[in-house]
């Protein structure tokens, strides 16, 4: 009984930590502004939305992958299929939730856009080093 419990309050804090480490990454991206060529490209205009995440994830999957984003792109993923699995399950429950999970589900399209424009600064950065040889 006691090892149940040590396992379900250990399970507790590492969800914790993780939303918490997924809210940073979402946090830190909001004060990139985005180019106007990934603006365009997105949709996006001033502010994301929840349905742009996908949209802007496929974008994604057509860039080079950068090594630096890669596990804070996959774990923003999984925050935002739990944000979409609590907006299904519990949104009847308290429908202040579900405000409250469209908005960080738009924070993380907004996270996906800015790791788009990094990616496509990258690639030309590449671009222009490989031309200068």
């Amino acid at each position: 009984m006691m090892a149940v419990l040590i396992f379900v309050a250990s399970l507790a804090t590492l969800v914790m930590f993780f939303v918490s480490y997924c809210r940073s990454l979402v946090a830190s991206s909001s004060r990139h502004p985005l180019s106007a060529e990934v603006r365009d490209v997105t949709g996006i205009r001033t502010v994301a939305t929840a349905a742009d995440y996908a949209r802007v994830v496929q974008l994604l999957r057509l860039c080079p992958e950068r090594q630096e984003d890669r596990a804070g792109l996959q774990a923003v993923g999984i925050y935002y299929s739990w944000l979409t699995v609590a907006q299904r399950m519990l949104a009847w429950i308290a429908p202040s939730l579900r405000s409250w999970t469209e908005h960080e589900q738009a924070c993380c399209a907004y996270f996906a856009a800015v790791t788009l424009d990094r990616r496509i600064a990258h690639s030309r950065e590449m671009l222009t080093h490989e031309a200068e040889l």
